[in-house]
């Protein structure tokens, strides 16, 4: 019903960044709404976002499409920046559909996960780290991951919280010497991480970071558990945690959640 107008499934990061920039240039969307499909499903409800057009498509995408159905539509559309806001966008999803008492139910069990985590890492030394949503260019992880961070028991200088991803100079990088990297690119499962870690790895005196002298650089599936603004975020509190203080966890993380990135030793 909802196609990209370009494979991402065959590009790099740098490919797929070079695309979203012209078709942004041009004031294009990057996606296409098959009107006949959206017709036929006749909806009573969508639901949608204004985070991110280059994500998802974009709420007046929609709104247009909608506008050309035969019937009238109701449109919860969404614009979350903290884990604050994505609670209230399940509330307002859920009396959209009639069931406040259900959301207030799924609310109360992603807080207890949230403060699971919390009270595992609390009095632990708290890991300078750096969240990278994007490898090239290279942007920091804003919006909710600080918060995130914090219940995981670490911290990143780069982003603000509630604030968007910002592309980040290596200077910068080098400078703030985070003690661990987490890539999570928008879009990307663990694998497809680890595949394009390269972007990353390749960027000059990396190996002078405390991260990867310590071992410390991570993939994890930013498409899944940090990146879209629904409840598997509470999910990702639990898989920081388990990367920046394994040693507080019996169990090892799941490597479909997460998993370290071996640097090669210079030649």
């Amino acid at each position: 019903m909802i196609e990209p107008l370009f494979d991402t499934l065959s590009m790099r990061s740098g490919e797929i960044e070079g695309l979203v920039g012209k078709f942004t240039k041009e004031g294009k969307s990057i996606y296409r709404i098959k009107l006949d499909e959206l017709a036929k499903a006749a909806p009573d409800l969508i639901i949608t976002q204004e985070l991110c057009d280059v994500c998802a498509i974009g709420a007046a995408d929609v709104l247009e499409a909608v506008g050309r159905l035969a019937k009238p539509v109701t449109v919860v559309s969404l614009n979350p920046h903290t884990l604050g806001d994505v609670r209230s966008d399940i509330r307002d999803v859920a009396a959209a559909l009639g069931c406040r008492d259900e959301a207030e139910q799924l609310i109360k069990e992603l807080d207890a996960k949230a403060e699971v985590v919390k009270e595992v890492t609390k009095g632990v030394r708290r890991v300078r780290a750096l969240c990278v949503e994007w490898m090239k260019p290279i942007m920091n992880a804003g919006h909710w991951i600080p918060e995130i961070l914090a219940y995981a028991g670490g911290f990143d200088e780069l982003a603000v919280a509630g604030k968007p991803s910002t592309r980040l100079s290596w200077d910068r990088v080098l400078k703030y010497d985070p003690e661990a990297v987490v890539l999570m690119p928008c879009g990307f499962t663990t694998e497809r991480t680890v595949q394009e870690a390269g972007d990353f790895l390749d960027m000059p005196h990396l190996r002078e970071l405390s991260a990867v002298r310590n071992g410390r650089i991570y993939a994890t599936d930013g498409h899944n558990y940090f990146s879209r603004s629904g409840p598997r975020l509470f999910d990702g509190i639990g898989i920081l945690a388990h990367m920046l203080h394994p040693e507080l966890f019996k169990e090892p993380l799941d490597p479909r959640f997460g998993v370290r990135v071996e640097v090669e030793a210079e030649a």
